[in-house]
């Protein structure tokens, strides 16, 4: 058995990429979508006060019962309709947080005429109200009541809306202070600046989504001084300012048992038990709703562009622009790295007369920017997305010259901003940096899938695929397999969403340098695992289009065709089935990576881990000693690589080695081959957050690994090359509706319609 997603968005998001149905929306209209959609589910059950609010919004709004996504988008939410019902207290209606006040109600609506609410939606009872908005403090200090302005954590001279005008307004407080991490622009415009702590280096404690309370410890003491807000807050209110009694103070507030006993349990718990917000029984207020709905803004008019403003996969909403490694991690669906883009429909770019890298002025009230366009397959008409947190200047060499600051378009909280014009400009082509360019699989078919349907028929379609070359004639060597442990690692495409954490946990893991925009736009980064984003459509249509993620990383060929062309042997295989990687023995001819099918191994160009840092991102103005923590970013049981050498993944040897030294020892002078090894992950598997990644000694039948390459779904990526790789993939099952219009496309589209 498998669940249903459908999702109504303007861009290619992870979710909508995983999504068994997806409808092209511009986000202004996602409150007319889900107000036709709560008039067909009310039609069709009878629900009078689903009606009432439908039509309350429709008319508030001026649609008067019309949607503007026309027959397919018709027929779409009919297919809809009929599934939700056909769930009723199994389903879910979720609008995102992006989405205005209306959206929102209109979807709770859904889900309690659904009958959801209690079941699949619980409620906490938080006892909390909202407190002032920024808004609000502008205002305060408008009036002149504020004298002292104290700002923990957050950048708004940044990030708020231009039309607050919060860089003046901050100009007039007699006194601020800064609390942050960087010196960013809020710092600079404040009269003082406080060092902060890193979050690994302060005491502090949070509640969860449920509201359980949960204890942050630090990992190490703060290396250059930093303070933290609880230790801040605590000075301002007469306490002593020790951040770890403070927490210990609120947590005998709320705890029952105050003990050390129960104190120190909290702290290696993690979390205090018994501290969940209690669950209430939600119910629906309809005349709330009515009154709410009766003020619902209009969507555009069918002519109007709308801008969304994405938080980026990489830097979030400007906060982490710092960070070097983000900053290298691809974008989920663009594959842009170093920059964002504003992101815009094939049929507008051919409208507008643009390409890829060509300029477009947005303009929004009397704020416009200008920004490098991307054509997105997938993206609704009349529509441009636009990622936040780029485009700053001043602050580090990590953010300099990095993509374009969307900020002063916004004038809201909301995620989108609707009656904007945008046009082209006649400027030079910018040239983008993205980790996969190129077109489609040249008939290969790499990244496999099928209906929920294709599999029950089926079950072994993935493999059959192969068809008569799947026992091809090995023209490789065969090295001796000789050792217990036999290593491999499977990926679940069914599972994998394309978010990257593999990525950055194995840079993390094995030292892997950044490059920079200039080297990634000359092909050459340094990332061991790259995820590969297809696009498929069986009848080349964007209604169809579909995406699929693929992690891809060294597939550790029992034969393998990088070793046989190195001549010096710096490529070898173990008695493990591991393809190992002599670093001192490399001589940097390159044979291995231009015979490797996968394209997986980077070479070290330069002295990347030579550079100095310290002056590279903080100036001459660096900290004394900084060079000297930044060692500590790296990991003492992996190799620096310097320049020359190739690498590639190793399914992490240090912990592999790390496990059989650890059963050496406990074996003692017994048969260690007799001797279970101890339990340990590799860096991607470990941080993968649907386990997607599944890795182990396949040699051993009850193992993860071998019970998940002996699944139905499983096949060998390029089996025709007969290199007998230790990474399988499963291929990716969908589940599409058979009444939904252009269901029998879903996953039907072969190698020859996946695009890059």
């Amino acid at each position: 058995k498998m669940n249903r997603l459908y999702v109504a968005e303007n861009h290619f998001s992870l979710t909508g990429g995983m999504a068994d149905h997806r409808l092209r929306v511009r986000s202004s209209e996602i409150g007319n979508f889900t107000a036709t959609l709560a008039a067909i589910i009310a039609h069709k059950t009878g629900d009078t006060d689903l009606a009432a609010l439908s039509t309350t919004f429709l008319t508030s709004t001026g649609a008067q019962g019309t949607t503007k996504l026309g027959d397919y988008g018709q027929s779409w939410m009919n297919g809809v309709a009929d599934d939700l019902i056909s769930a009723r207290g199994k389903s879910i209606v979720i609008a995102g947080p992006q989405q205005t006040k209306a959206s929102q109600i209109l979807a709770l609506a859904i889900n309690s005429s659904l009958g959801n609410l209690g079941t699949t939606i619980q409620a906490g009872q938080t006892n909390g109200t909202p407190g002032p908005s920024l808004a609000d403090l502008c205002t305060a200090i408008k009036a002149g009541s504020v004298k002292t302005l104290l700002i923990l954590g957050n950048n708004p001279v940044y990030s708020a809306q231009p039309d607050l005008d919060f860089r003046n307004l901050l100009a007039t407080v007699p006194e601020t202070l800064h609390l942050s991490l960087f010196a960013d622009e809020t710092s600079k415009a404040c009269h003082w600046h406080v060092p902060a702590a890193h979050y690994l280096e302060r005491w502090g404690d949070s509640r969860s989504f449920d509201g359980t309370i949960c204890s942050v410890q630090p990992m190490i003491l703060p290396l250059w001084n930093g303070v933290s807000s609880v230790e801040i807050l605590a000075q301002l209110a007469g306490e002593s300012g020790d951040a770890p009694t403070a927490v210990r103070s609120s947590f005998n507030n709320y705890s029952s048992n105050s003990s050390d006993d129960a104190w120190n349990t909290f702290l290696k718990n993690g979390f205090a038990a018994g501290t969940a917000w209690p669950l209430s029984n939600p119910s629906f207020n309809q005349a709330s709703a009515l009154t709410a709905l009766r003020t619902a803004e209009g969507a555009l008019e069918p002519g109007e562009f709308e801008v969304v403003f994405l938080r980026s996969s990489s830097v979030d909403d400007g906060r982490y622009a710092g960070n070097s490694w983000l900053q290298e991690t691809p974008d989920f669906v663009t594959k842009l790295v170093w920059d964002n883009a504003a992101l815009i429909s094939p049929a507008d770019a051919r409208m507008l007369g643009i390409k890829d890298g060509d300029f477009v002025k947005i303009t929004a009230g009397s704020h416009s920017v200008q920004a490098a366009a991307l054509v997105a397959p997938g993206h609704a008409e009349k529509s441009v997305s636009i990622a936040l947190g780029y485009g700053r200047q001043g602050i580090t060499h990590v953010m300099d010259k990095v993509g374009f600051d969307a900020y002063p378009l916004r004038s809201s909280g909301l995620g989108f901003r609707s009656g904007v014009k945008v046009e082209s400009l006649p400027c030079a082509p910018y040239v983008f940096a993205r980790t996969q360019d190129h077109q489609n699989m040249e008939g290969r078919d790499i990244a496999r899938e099928g209906t929920l349907e294709t599999f029950k028929k089926e079950p072994g379609f993935a493999a059959e695929m192969d068809g008569d070359l799947a026992k091809p004639i090995s023209i490789y060597p065969n090295p001796p397999l000789t050792s217990d442990l036999q290593w491999g690692l499977s990926v679940d495409l069914n599972s994998c969403i394309g978010c990257n954490a593999c990525i950055v946990a194995c840079q993390a893991e094995n030292n892997i340098p950044v490059v920079g925009k200039d080297q990634i736009r000359r092909g050459r980064d340094m990332a061991w695992i790259r995820i590969d984003r297809w696009f498929s459509s069986a009848d080349h249509k964007e209604e169809s289009l579909e995406m699929i993620p693929m992690a891809v990383m060294c597939q550790q060929c029992e034969s393998a065709p990088c070793e046989a062309v190195c001549p010096a042997n710096a490529t070898v295989h173990s008695e493990e089935g591991l393809n190992l990687m002599a670093y001192n023995r490399c001589i940097g001819t390159r044979y291995c990576a231009n015979n490797c099918p996968w394209k997986v191994r980077r070479f070290n160009w330069f002295d990347y881990n030579e550079r100095p840092l310290d002056k590279l991102y903080y100036g001459p103005l660096a900290p004394k000693g900084m060079a000297d923590s930044l060692k500590m970013s790296k990991n003492p049981n992996v190799t620096v690589r310097m320049r020359g050498v190739m690498e590639k993944c190793t399914f992490c040897i240090q912990r592999i080695e790390e496990a059989k030294i650890a059963r050496s020892v406990k074996a003692g002078a017994s048969d260690v081959t007799k001797t279970p090894m101890p339990a340990f992950k590799t860096a991607c598997q470990q941080a993968c957050p649907s386990e997607s990644i599944v890795f182990g000694n396949i040699k051993d039948p009850e193992s993860a690994v071998s019970k998940a390459k002996a699944d139905e779904r499983t096949y060998n990526s390029l089996n025709y090359l007969n290199t007998r790789p230790r990474v399988t993939y499963m291929a990716r099952i969908r589940n599409p509706n058979p009444a939904m219009p252009g269901a029998e496309l879903v996953g039907a589209a072969n190698s020859h319609e996946v695009h890059a």
